[in-house]
């Protein structure tokens, strides 16, 4: 009986319900007068050197030291380097307020990472994308302009390379080899623009060790992809740059990176060219006040190539009769690497979801262990918070050298040219690593080490979807959908509220009787005029 009385129930809901609800459905997705884009927007990469350098007789002369081109560069580029000196790709710190309240100066200068644990003490591989020539030790002056690198950003002939080992320096005649050839100065000062793809790819395609490593969203497949990759930067359609949603004013380029960032300032946003309605509709414009584009326009990122989801550095240091040796796998990943430990690649990754509101908390040297996994970034915000939007996000999971007694993440020293300098990349040693990693950043090591699980936020904004190919509904509104680790919010669909379902099926067992009721009184109110008549 009681079987039959809900299905009854049901039939009178779709009778009479779903009708109302699809008209007011419908009427709420009617299109509204948004434009998808501003008319204002306009590419940055569009506007036009107007100079030829090539005509310049002060590129002419033969340069054999990098520092010089600088020099020529500054001559008519007065200023520049004073604005770029003040940059974070210059510095590699920015002053930044935690969300505790704390001021401090962060960045990749001195933060620890879950990658190779920090670049500080690897100078001789990190610096490789640092803008700046031969910071290979504590002695490097910042205050030079000299040492800026011009050429890194600006080439644009794509034949300038830093070389690797080199601590931010191009080959010279002495350290040229099969891989990196001396630069021809001369021919790349006379063809400098704009930075393109290619210059700001050659660091962030390959942080990390490699392409697409770190970020999962940013890989070289970007240079030349479809539309299904990234329906901004395809050759196939805008065939954007990176300066034309990263705008540049006096050489501060917009944009963060909370691996290494923490407040929210400087930042971009889709709402630059799209508006804040974009939609035409009205259902779906709400969500952009809970919900970040990227959410529903990348649902899926490492969409070529593989990225690193996973690094165990407590594997590392086996050798093969006595020898470093790697293992990969029928893409080319590397499963194992002496010198790294074992990893874990994917592809085609669906991302987690976290609430963000646009700063981030931060491990900081010399901070105590608390507990597993240690977060080395922490992304902030929840449902309550008004900045908070549900984000994608790489999460990159690893384990990581902490100090037994001190209990803090320790500094490695990786990096060496030759073998017995104490380098666990040549030695495969991690006291000795440990000891000369901590003298560099002035802390103490207690000769006792372990490894702890770590992990690390990346929000994700390249590899833009296909308006087509965007997430559907149910995706998330549904019990197994992709936002099940949110739990703070009432969603439709994906949470169970006996209050809310209970007052749900009681909206509608009145709203039916109602109806019923109204008809009811319309028949016997017609019986009773017929008689009267």
């Amino acid at each position: 009986m009681k079987g039959n009385f809900k299905e009854r129930l049901e039939t009178l809901v779709v009778v009479f319900l779903l009708p109302v609800l699809t008209a007011v459905i419908l009427f709420q997705l009617k299109e509204t007068k948004s434009d998808p884009v501003k008319p204002e927007a306009v590419l940055q990469s569009e506007l036009q050197i107007s100079a030829d350098h090539s005509n310049y007789e002060l590129l002419q002369q033969a340069f054999t030291d990098p520092r010089k081109v600088t020099e020529a560069c500054l001559t008519c580029h007065t200023k520049r380097d004073e604005e770029i000196m003040a940059t974070a790709h210059w510095k590699w710190e920015r002053e930044t307020e935690l969300p505790d309240g704390q001021k401090v100066s962060i960045g990749k200068k001195n933060l620890i990472n879950n990658f190779c644990t920090g670049a500080v003490g690897n100078n001789g591989s990190c610096m490789r994308c640092h803008i700046g020539y031969g910071w290979k030790d504590e002695s490097f002056d910042f205050n030079d302009p000299n040492n800026i690198d011009c050429l890194v950003c600006h080439d644009n002939t794509g034949t300038y390379f830093k070389q690797k080992g080199q601590a931010g320096l191009p080959a010279t005649a002495e350290t040229a080899d099969a891989f990196y050839s001396v630069p021809d100065y001369n021919y790349i000062s006379a063809n400098v623009g704009l930075p393109k793809r290619e210059n700001c790819g050659i660091c962030h395609f390959h942080g990390g060790g490699g392409n697409n490593v770190k970020h999962g969203d940013l890989e070289e497949a970007l240079l030349d992809c479809s539309r299904e990759v990234d329906v901004h930067m395809t050759t196939e359609g805008a065939n954007m740059q990176c300066t034309d949603c990263h705008i540049t004013e006096n050489h501060n380029i917009k944009g963060r990176a909370y691996s290494v960032s923490a407040m929210n300032t400087n930042r971009i946003s889709c709402e630059q060219c799209h508006t804040d309605a974009p939609h035409q509709n009205r259902i779906y414009d709400q969500h952009v006040s809970k919900v970040a584009c990227q959410t529903c326009h990348i649902p899926s990122y490492a969409k070529v190539n593989a990225t690193k989801m996973w690094w165990d550095w407590s594997s590392a240091g086996q050798t093969r009769d006595g020898k470093a040796y790697h293992e990969s796998d029928v893409d080319g990943n590397h499963n194992y690497l002496t010198i790294k430990g074992n990893f874990v690649w994917n592809d085609d990754v669906e991302p987690e979801y976290y609430w963000f509101n646009g700063t981030a908390d931060h491990y900081l040297t010399g901070e105590k262990i608390t507990g597993e996994p240690v977060k080395i970034n922490e992304l902030m915000g929840d449902y309550h918070d008004k900045e908070a939007k549900i984000w994608p996000v790489k999460v990159h999971r690893g384990k990581q050298i902490y100090d037994t007694e001190s209990m803090e993440l320790l500094n490695l020293k990786l990096w060496a040219e030759f073998e017995g300098e104490g380098a666990f990349w040549k030695d495969f040693d991690f006291d000795t690593a440990a000891v000369l990693g901590m003298e560099y950043v002035g802390r103490e090591y207690s000769g006792s080490y372990d490894f702890v699980r770590s992990d690390a936020y990346w929000p994700i904004n390249h590899m833009v979807a296909p308006k087509e190919q965007t997430l559907s509904c149910k995706e998330c509104h549904s019990r197994d959908g992709r936002l099940n680790q949110l739990d703070d919010f009432y969603l439709p669909g994906k949470t169970y509220s006996a209050f809310v379902d209970g007052f749900g099926m009681l909206a509608v067992i009145m709203s039916l009787l109602g109806v019923i009721s109204h008809g009811i009184g319309r028949y016997f109110f017609s019986l009773k005029r017929k008689k009267q008549n």
